[in-house]
């Protein structure tokens, strides 16, 4: 449908590409084209609109075939109009000034005029057909008639109208007889079924008996296999005590020659160590002799070396004493000192030295009147 807008008490009109516009003002023809855009006036314009693309017209009919068989026939013709300028004046494409939409029914025509004329052709030959050939050939038959019919129907270029493609796509009994066709099919399918179902079975039965007999062939195999198992365990069994009393009997000449060893290891490791500990006896023994040995020997040498420093030390201490003493005596001999006091003191002195530690002394007074005197050279009675 065409675009119209409006300005001002005029219009303007903008087509698509797949529409033919036809443009009369005042009975002169100003427009001719298809996706034109132009401005009129509406009160001295007469428009028209014609599509020029293809289009799909689907139809679906009743026929009967020769043995008075209903049949339904589902098709669909693709067509153009080829001539806009034709079709225009010839169906009333006229289109209105203010909305664009189409007066009358133009195409609706179309398509009553193309599904009458597919319609009677395809009458004509369903009803030479009987419904089996129908069925299996009348869709390519009906499809060329139909073509055939509307390429030679002289109506249809006359209106400017070109037919691109006719096709049929079923040709359906009624419900009731299409059954009723289907059902020896069917029987045969079932019986094939049921004629694979018995031999399917028979087929299972037969594995099932081979299955059977090499299940009792299998079980008597493995019974002969399980008295032969048996048996060979009880020679296994034999053997193994055979060789397990033979190990016994070697392992226990092997233990007890390994205990005679052991013994005799036993026996001369014990000499050896009976030996070594003898000799270590003796050998201690003998070290500790020499020890001692050497010992008393130093200790004889170390006392000797101990009197002999002793007796020099003696003799030294002597003979310093002696030469002190004698010295001693010079002094007092060059003092004139009588020698017998001196003696007598030096008698006291050594007297002194050997006598006890005396811790105290008590002198009476008589006893030191006496000493005075003797020291002064007078009597008792002048030192008083």
């Amino acid at each position: 449908m065409a675009d119209i807008t409006r300005r001002l008490g005029w219009r303007h009109l903008r087509g698509a590409p797949t529409a033919h516009i036809r443009h009369h003002r005042s009975g002169t023809l100003v427009h001719d084209g298809p996706g034109l855009s132009f401005w009129f006036r509406p009160l001295t314009a007469a428009l028209s609109e014609v599509p020029v693309d293809d289009r799909e017209l689907a139809m679906t009919f009743h026929a009967r075939t020769s043995d008075f068989q209903d049949v339904a026939v589902q098709a669909t013709v693709t067509y153009r109009i080829a001539d806009p300028a034709v079709a225009a004046t010839r169906l009333d494409f006229s289109i209105d000034p203010d909305t664009g939409a189409f007066r009358g029914t133009p195409l609706e025509q179309l398509g009553t005029l193309l599904t009458e004329t597919a319609q009677q052709h395809a009458l004509d030959v369903l009803a030479r057909t009987p419904l089996s050939a129908a069925l299996v050939d009348g869709v390519a038959a009906v499809r060329e008639r139909v073509a055939a019919g509307l390429g030679a129907e002289p109506r249809l270029p006359a209106t400017g109208i070109e037919v691109v493609a006719v096709r049929v796509m079923a040709l359906r009994p009624e419900p009731e007889v299409e059954r009723a066709l289907r059902t020896p099919a069917r029987e045969q399918i079932q019986q094939e079924a049921d004629r694979a179902t018995y031999e399917r079975r028979a087929v299972a039965v037969e594995r099932e008996r081979t299955i059977a007999e090499n299940e009792l062939a299998s079980r008597i195999e493995l019974a002969r296999r399980e008295e032969q198992l048996v048996e060979q365990r009880g020679t296994n069994a034999r053997r193994e005590a055979e060789e397990q009393a033979a190990a016994d009997a070697v392992r226990a000449q092997a233990e007890a020659a390994r205990s005679v060893k052991l013994a005799e290891a036993e026996a001369a490791r014990s000499v050896k160590l009976a030996e070594a500990e003898a000799d270590r006896t003796v050998k201690l023994t003998e070290a500790e002799a020499a020890r001692t040995l050497r010992l008393a020997e130093a200790e004889a040498a170390r006392a000797e070396r101990i009197a002999r420093a002793e007796a020099e030390g003696a003799r030294e201490v002597g003979e310093a004493r002696a030469q002190a003493q004698a010295a001693w005596l010079r002094v007092h001999a060059e003092a004139g000192i009588d020698g017998t006091a001196t003696l007598q003191a030096l008698t006291a002195t050594r007297l002194a030295e050997n006598l006890p530690r005396i811790d105290s002394v008590t002198v009476s007074p008589d006893v030191l009147t006496g000493l005075l005197a003797k020291l002064g050279g007078g009597s008792p009675e002048a030192a008083r």
